[in-house]
């Protein structure tokens, strides 16, 4: 994967912080711990994390709010990324522990995760919303007592018969062909997670919204 010149000129100042500030940003890539699950669909948030780990040269390898995390900067701004490790429908309690202890309000709370309504490999960035049927969004909306959380949608498509069991297609994996649809995607997310926090949520929403 290949992020822009442009973004690549800021990843060079995304680095581990040199003082002990606190983050002002949570950034939060959804999915289930456990090699049964590393290629699944609903997954792709647990995916574009590791791919963003790797470009930051920020391992998450730290345990800690139930979660893999590590801590960076982008511009100058602290940031705490997050892989919880609740399984998805307890997603909202690691994050829900490390807004509490960073005292970081919903609208700095950024996650990615897989969405059934979008074609695979669709990025679509919200400021809010519902959960959408979404069992992690859910438990973030319910821990944190708000939906006014900014997300990062990546499509996983749907399934072709409508007597598919949903639950069957969110676990199932991923073909090669899909992955590699998925791969512009991630990049993006990537680029747009930067954008969010160097310029606002908007600003991301009008430069990567229905991009693949």
């Amino acid at each position: 994967m290949a992020v822009t010149v442009q973004y690549m000129s800021i990843l060079s100042r995304f680095q581990k912080p040199l003082s002990t500030g606190s983050p002002k940003w949570i950034i939060a890539g959804l999915g289930n711990p456990g090699s049964q699950y590393s290629s699944s669909r609903h997954n792709i948030g647990f995916l574009a994390m590791d791919f963003i780990s790797d470009k930051l040269n920020l391992p998450l390898k730290s345990l800690k709010f139930k979660s893999l995390y590590t801590i960076g900067q982008i511009n100058g701004t602290s940031v705490l990324l997050l892989k919880p490790q609740t399984f998805m429908n307890l997603s909202g309690e690691s994050i829900r522990d490390a807004s509490k202890f960073y005292k970081i309000p919903p609208e700095r709370v950024i996650v990615v995760f897989d969405d059934m309504s979008l074609p695979v490999g669709r990025l679509r960035i919200r400021r809010d919303g519902s959960d959408g049927g979404h069992n992690g969004i859910k438990s973030i909306i319910y821990q944190l007592s708000s939906n006014q959380f900014p997300r990062i949608k990546i499509g996983i498509g749907s399934p072709n018969h409508s007597d598919y069991d949903t639950k069957d297609w969110v676990l199932g994996k991923f073909s090669s062909q899909e992955l590699s649809q998925l791969s512009p995607s991630i990049e993006l997310a990537l680029e747009s997670i930067i954008e969010i926090v160097s310029s606002g949520v908007d600003s991301a929403m009008n430069k990567f919204n229905g991009k693949t």
